[in-house]
């Protein structure tokens, strides 16, 4: 019996390692070399720093909690980030839906490339009832309305103006994400995304900006939905993380890579199935469900921030050096998804 007993606990051994190799060999090993710590901020990206603290300030300081519940500070987001995508020279557009009578409104900015595949960047402007929403998701907010200015202006530290890109580039802030709307056909994102596969648009990749300014360098910093994930990435929040589903896998490994060559703070990466805790947590969801392929760009949220969901995600919790150098590596990605 024991020597049954012996061998039956072998295989599983053999059986869980077999899997949490190809896991890793798949899911997890990702292409690119890495950074060990976060690097000086060059001059062009310290004025980006105080640009994305101004807007972080202005949605989650000056406007605050923003959701249906205090629908007029929601209305005063969206007209702040249409404002401020006008401000940039984007010709803006509401993306509209009524729930309980109420008016909704998704805001796109669009740069017209010369070839009909789009890439989407967005983020949810809304915050969960009870909190100011500063990194969740001012953080995000803030990145998707500084990263449209750059690629609007057309220029960057001195240099000449850029050509037109290949691909059609869409900046887009979406209302609705937070309970009681998340992953339901109430949910911002997820009417955005139907109508754009309604329409017939070449969605070639989504990038997601969820919760992505806030780190740390403590041990024991980081956690993970699942123990087991834990044997793969650090116990310590100092990095951002780029996550998809199996089936955008590709597109992930990509901007890690993309990433990776310009990056000046580390980054992890993960395909995982997205039944995981933590991998369908934002908008890019709503775009997997149309068979768009879609990734998401955060700091991990619950999995590292004292003050996810709460009163205290505030302005001033942000790590906004590291959050600049997290903006500045994304545009870069943007730029070459796009064949600027």
């Amino acid at each position: 019996m024991s020597r049954r007993i012996f061998f039956s606990v072998i295989r599983v051994t053999i059986a869980v390692l077999a899997l949490l190799t190809l896991l890793w060999w798949f899911g997890m090993r990702m292409p690119g070399k890495n950074v060990s710590k976060a690097g000086p901020l060059a001059s062009d990206e310290i004025a980006l720093r105080e640009e994305l603290r101004a807007k972080v300030q202005k949605l989650a300081g000056e406007i605050g909690e923003r959701n249906m519940w205090h629908y007029p500070q929601l209305n005063a987001a969206a007209d702040f980030i249409e404002h401020s995508f006008s401000q940039a020279g984007l010709r803006t557009r509401r993306d509209s839906y009524t729930m309980a009578g109420q008016s909704c409104h998704n805001i796109e900015a669009e740069i017209a490339g010369n070839r009909p595949e789009i890439i989407v960047i967005g983020a949810h402007y809304d915050s969960v009832l009870g909190s100011p929403g500063a990194n969740d998701n001012g953080s995000g907010a803030a990145a998707v309305l500084a990263l449209a200015r750059r690629f609007a202006a057309g220029e960057k530290a001195g240099h000449p103006p850029q050509r037109p890109p290949n691909k059609t580039l869409r900046f887009v802030a979406f209302v609705n994400e937070e309970p009681p709307h998340f992953l339901s056909g109430e949910m911002g994102s997820l009417v955005y995304a139907r109508r754009c596969k309604e329409h017939g648009d070449k969605i070639s990749a989504m990038i997601s900006l969820e919760t992505i300014g806030y780190f740390s360098d403590a041990a024991h910093s980081q956690t993970y939905p699942s123990p087991g994930l834990g044997i793969f990435y650090p116990n310590v929040g100092n990095f951002i993380g780029f996550v998809s589903n199996v089936k955008s896998r590709a597109l992930l490994r990509r901007v890690v890579r993309l990433f990776r060559e310009n990056a000046k703070i580390p980054s992890e990466g993960a395909s995982l199935p997205s039944f995981i805790p933590g991998v369908s947590w934002s908008d890019q969801w709503s775009f997997w469900q149309q068979g768009y392929p879609a990734i998401m760009v955060t700091d991990t949220a619950p999995f590292r921030y004292p003050y996810y969901h709460s009163s205290n995600d505030t302005p001033d919790k942000l790590d906004y050096d590291r959050f600049t150098l997290v903006v500045s590596g994304i545009e870069k990605v943007i730029q070459q998804l796009a064949d600027l």
